[in-house]
């Protein structure tokens, strides 16, 4: 067993090299760039909503209160006359990017740290290379992935997404996993 104290400096290292990674493939790469559609007519859909003063959140309609009601007729026929959706409203105004990119390192650090936990039980001081960038990268990997496919499942988001999410993830696993395996105590 590895103590979590002597694995600090991997956790931080992957952290940042996830920040860097991630900036590069959204910011230079731009494969993300289609992520999200957008809608036939922006103006008169925004027109429309402005005046309801929507806080930050996420909404869906047509929305049942219960079970029962989603096979009532008139929810039902809510339903096929559409549109469908789930709404993600932000707060209006420029967005702030420094605080997200805090919060995504913040992440990043809370990833390592259960990748150096996983590690450190599994594997003692000096362990091979390949078997702690093993236990950290598919730890990373996890997290940085698995939980994402639950939003094309349940909320019909494009797999297309999901996929290119899932291949960021596994970059993201294997710098973790590279600074763990480069930095893991003797």
């Amino acid at each position: 067993m590895v103590p979590m104290l002597s694995l600090w400096l991997p956790v931080l290292l992957a952290a940042v090299l996830v920040l860097v990674a991630s900036s590069v493939i959204h910011m230079v790469l731009g494969y993300h760039a289609d992520d999200f559609a957008g809608l036939p007519n922006e103006e008169g859909v925004m027109d429309a909503l402005r005046p309801f003063g929507l806080p930050p959140g996420e909404y869906c309609f047509p929305k049942a209160n219960s079970m029962k009601q989603m096979g009532e007729p008139e929810f039902v026929a809510k339903m096929k006359k559409g549109p469908v959706a789930f709404l993600t409203v932000l707060p209006s105004g420029t967005p702030n990017m420094g605080g997200q990119l805090l919060q995504w390192f913040v992440y990043s650090v809370v990833v390592g740290f259960f990748a150096a936990y996983i590690a450190g039980h599994a594997l003692g001081p000096g362990a091979d290379y390949l078997a702690v960038f093993r236990f950290t990268g598919a730890t990373a990997f996890m997290c940085y992935t698995v939980a994402g496919w639950q939003a094309s499942i349940w909320y019909k988001r494009a797999w297309s997404t999901t996929l290119k999410n899932t291949f960021d993830g596994l970059v993201y696993a294997c710098l973790t996993a590279g600074a763990f395996g480069w930095l893991w105590p003797s």
